[in-house]
């Protein structure tokens, strides 16, 4: 079993402001949109994301683009070891130097692979097995970064993700809610989800035109006796048409509106009801009820 460091004063250690802007002149970094980089500099956001997600000290965490190394200071401490996974190599080769310098007494807690997270296998993180996920994930990918973690990782049972605000609330959405759409259905596949909090702009560097906001999820069993993949490709192909009937707006996935309605009733579903009230079992039973003929 790990042991957590010992409760200590840890400003030393963390970044602010003035060291995250150091840090980033130092390497010639200047923040870009493409890649979603908006820097953390509050020491009390990431100590209060770590405490959020409710780690153990035997936790493996996999953090995605971790920077200038702000969130990884803070996740060290707390867990048996860190996978960062961080897509610019400028980044990925600065961040054991940040920590060494920083932490050197957890560095050996450190592992990073640059790699994009949209793309990245399990077989790329060598070492301990991931058993959670906590990420500052980028804005303009973070839904799909998040579902192929949890497809690639199984052994990931909770995480704890600060997204854009509007994304949290959609992840966390529930069947019947106006937010409630393909992200929100796809995530409760692999897990339950809830709001975990916000996070003001001021926090990041630079500061972003959005707000974001903490989503916590925990895995739990997905619906069997259907693949997942035909389970997702219903999910699109009914919330492309989310203001018909489904009788009507699965026509094309089922082959026409009586094969979808055939489908639809032997899942117990009304063929009147629309995409936005059905749960992932519902979608599930519709999936495996889906006609070989159709």
């Amino acid at each position: 079993m790990s042991t957590p460091e010992p409760a200590v004063d840890d400003r030393s250690r963390l970044l602010g402001p003035a060291e995250v802007r150091t840090l980033a002149e130092g390497l010639g970094i200047r923040p870009t949109k493409r890649l979603g980089q908006n820097f953390v500099h509050d020491p009390n956001t990431v100590r209060r994301i770590v405490r959020a997600a409710e780690l153990t000290a035997d936790d493996v965490v996999v953090e995605v683009g971790p920077g200038l190394g702000s969130l990884t200071l803070a996740l060290l401490p707390a867990v048996a070891a860190v996978h960062a996974v961080e897509i610019d190599p400028v980044l990925a080769g600065a961040l054991p130097g940040t920590v060494a310098d920083r932490a050197p007494t957890l560095a050996d807690r450190l592992t990073v692979t640059t790699a994009d997270a949209m793309r990245v296998r399990a077989d790329q993180l060598t070492g301990p097995t991931p058993t959670a996920v906590v990420a500052n994930l980028p804005y303009n990918v973070g839904v799909p970064v998040l579902l192929h973690l949890l497809a690639e990782l199984p052994e990931v049972r909770c995480g704890l993700v600060m997204v854009q605000s509007e994304v949290a609330e959609r992840l966390a959405a529930g069947p019947g809610s106006k937010t409630y759409g393909v992200p929100s259905a796809k995530l409760a596949w692999f897990a339950g989800a809830r709001r975990a909090g916000p996070v003001p702009r001021a926090v990041f560097w630079p500061v972003p035109n959005v707000d974001s906001g903490l989503l916590a999820f925990t895995r739990r069993e997905p619906p069997t006796g259907v693949a997942r993949e035909d389970v997702f490709r219903l999910i699109d192909a009914a919330f492309a048409q989310r203001r018909k009937a489904l009788r009507s707006g699965l026509s094309g996935w089922a082959g026409s509106p009586a094969a979808a309605e055939t489908a639809l009733r032997a899942a117990g579903i009304d063929p009147l009801a629309r995409a936005e009230t059905l749960g992932i079992e519902q979608f599930a039973a519709l999936a495996a009820a889906r006609s070989p003929a159709a």
